[in-house]
């Protein structure tokens, strides 16, 4: 078939819409690729249709390779089946749930934990039957709160997720091994520069996990890696050193109440006190479900919500009421402190222990106590609560941490025996004890990645793809369509590469070379081969690579030469 632009849909626009925020959507828009149909919901246009295909074809072929078979499970899930894990009511407003013409409870696929696990509950009894590897590649659907950023957090994405079933906890470190080595084949096939990092298991559950995050400045999430070991992981979950200064060692005080009018911040109280930030206490009331809790924390620290949830196990965790904290404490925020606090649980971070004649709320308004130790008060104990800091050191090796913005496309979970206890998946054992079945489940988010490559690879001008997802790997671009001979001669070099198995496109649009340069530009066309007046006159085509500025003029034999040569490297 003849691949011509006249003949493509490729709506491009030459000004950017209102609705775009990041890189990606606003090229994958103005390029042709996508269009919205409602906040989070997108169709892809056939540009877009042959990158994911092409990506799917990446994922499908590791997957084929690491043992995984593929099934298509239902969109539509019954409600039964999150019943018996009792995520059901705990997922929250992100599942879109209907009932059908008999009033009977549905969700759509936000993630495919139950229905897989019932799956195999139904049809694996032996030992003999594991290890399995099922896969599939297919919408998911979550009602995010706000949908933004284009294919980066929609309401309807395609993704690809695993499971692997095993006897037991060594067979699954082999599921979830093969895993991340295909995850790691997939990304660098598709060209992209990313990290595996340590993660938070999230709604999904288990005790051990990894995200694959592609570098860009525009990622939602934060990374901390180090440089002398192979240590990465997302700050979400990043251990951290209690950082103690021993500089001069003060003997202990008596606590005294001091009268601190105006001030709330701990910034205010430190400069009214004439204290360090790090000598106070910061006193932090949440709400766990619908128990009240305290967490204290360094002045000079950021408290991380996804360890205290480690913590104190809770869905949902979000900072209490103002009137909540009035209630319990007799003082609004800015004057607490968990000096004198009852029935209610305290967790501190580690670093809380250790400061000397700090500084507190002394929950009554305008007021703090100086001079407070850790035998003023009770707590459950000391934890990790803060967030990792550029100053602290790694974890593995003590040595300097680096940052950086990462895009989320893929994670791997160790899920255990989560789900196969609550849905009965069981199976017979060697000396015909029943046992439960070992789970691993493994997501990449496919759309998500097809935007992730384009926030990595653009320019001022438009995408740079990578050649493994390019659209089409040339373009073909005659200078004067209205010049017969200059036509043929691109008709040529576009039959050539055609019969060599490249995929070329050739720009036969009634347009000005400069407009069909922009739009081979904004579309990202790895190569592209121009045919003008020295074609003719002299047998010279330009040869130009779309990540270079410079522009060869070289044979339309050495050109085709070089494409077959670029598409095999």
């Amino acid at each position: 078939m003849k691949m011509r632009m006249n003949n493509i849909f490729v709506p491009t626009l030459r000004s950017t819409p209102g609705e775009a925020e990041i890189a990606s959507h606003k090229l994958l828009l103005r390029a042709g690729f996508i269009r919205r149909s409602s906040a989070g919901v997108y169709t892809y246009l056939p540009l877009a249709y042959r990158v994911l295909e092409k990506i799917k074809n990446i994922v499908r072929d590791e997957m084929n390779k690491a043992g995984g078979q593929e099934v298509m499970l239902p969109i539509i899930q019954p409600a039964e089946l999150w019943m018996e894990t009792g995520r059901w009511h705990v997922y929250g407003d992100e599942m879109f749930r209907l009932k059908d013409r008999h009033g009977r409870d549905f969700c759509l696929g936000p993630t495919h934990e139950e229905i897989i696990t019932d799956l195999v509950r139904g049809e694996v009894n032996s030992y003999r039957q594991l290890p399995i590897l099922l896969y599939q590649i297919q919408n998911k659907y979550r009602d995010e709160r706000r949908p933004r950023f284009g294919l980066m957090r929609g309401r309807e994405f395609i993704m690809k997720d695993l499971y692997s079933f095993d006897v037991n906890e060594e067979a699954l470190d082999v599921s979830y091994q093969k895993m991340y080595q295909a995850y790691t084949n997939i990304f660098t096939r598709c060209g992209l520069n990313f990290r595996p990092v340590e993660a938070d298991s999230g709604a999904i559950g288990g005790n051990v996990t990894h995200e694959f995050m592609v570098l860009a400045e525009s990622g939602e999430a934060t990374i901390v890696y180090c440089d002398e070991c192979n240590y990465a992981a997302n700050v979400e979950i990043a251990p951290c050193k209690p950082s103690i200064k021993a500089e001069i060692k003060e003997d202990l005080r008596e606590k005294v109440k001091v009268h601190t009018p105006d001030v709330k911040t701990i910034n205010e109280v430190a400069e009214f006190l004439e204290v360090k930030p790090e000598k106070c206490i910061k006193t932090l009331f949440y709400k766990a479900d619908e128990e009240l809790i305290v967490v204290l924390i360094r002045g000079d620290r950021t408290i991380n919500e996804i360890k205290v949830q480690k913590v104190h196990p809770c869905y949902n965790l979000e900072l209490a009421s103002e009137e909540e904290i009035k209630n319990i404490t007799g003082a609004l925020p800015g004057s607490v402190g968990p000096i004198g606090l009852k029935n209610i649980k305290i967790y501190a971070d580690l670093e809380i222990e250790h400061i000397i004649n700090g500084v507190c709320g002394a929950n009554e308004d305008d007021y703090h106590y100086i001079n407070v130790n850790a035998t003023d008060y009770q707590v459950e104990g000391y934890y990790d609560l803060r967030l990792i800091e550029m100053d602290d050191k790694c974890p593995k090796c003590n040595g300097q941490l680096q940052s950086a913005r990462g895009i989320e496309v893929g994670q791997v979970f160790k899920l255990g025996t989560k789900y196969s206890e609550s849905l009965k998946a069981k199976f017979l054992d060697v000396n015909g004890k029943e046992k439960p079945i070992h789970m691993g489940c493994y997501g990449i988010g496919v759309s998500r990645t097809l935007a992730a490559a384009v926030e990595q690879h653009n320019d001022e001008n438009g995408i740079i793809w990578p050649k493994a997802i390019a659209p089409y790997l040339v373009t073909v671009i005659p200078v004067n369509n209205k010049d017969s001979q200059q036509m043929e001669y691109a008709e040529k070099i576009y039959t050539e590469l055609q019969a060599k198995g490249i995929e070329v496109i050739l720009d036969d649009r009634n347009e000005r070379a400069g407009v069909k340069f922009k739009d081979a530009d904004l579309i990202g066309f790895p190569i592209r081969i121009t045919v003008g007046k020295k074609a003719i006159e002299e047998g010279i085509v330009e040869y130009k690579l779309r990540k270079e500025s410079t522009v060869e003029e070289i044979s339309m034999a050495e050109a085709i030469k070089k494409v077959v040569e670029f598409s095999q490297s």
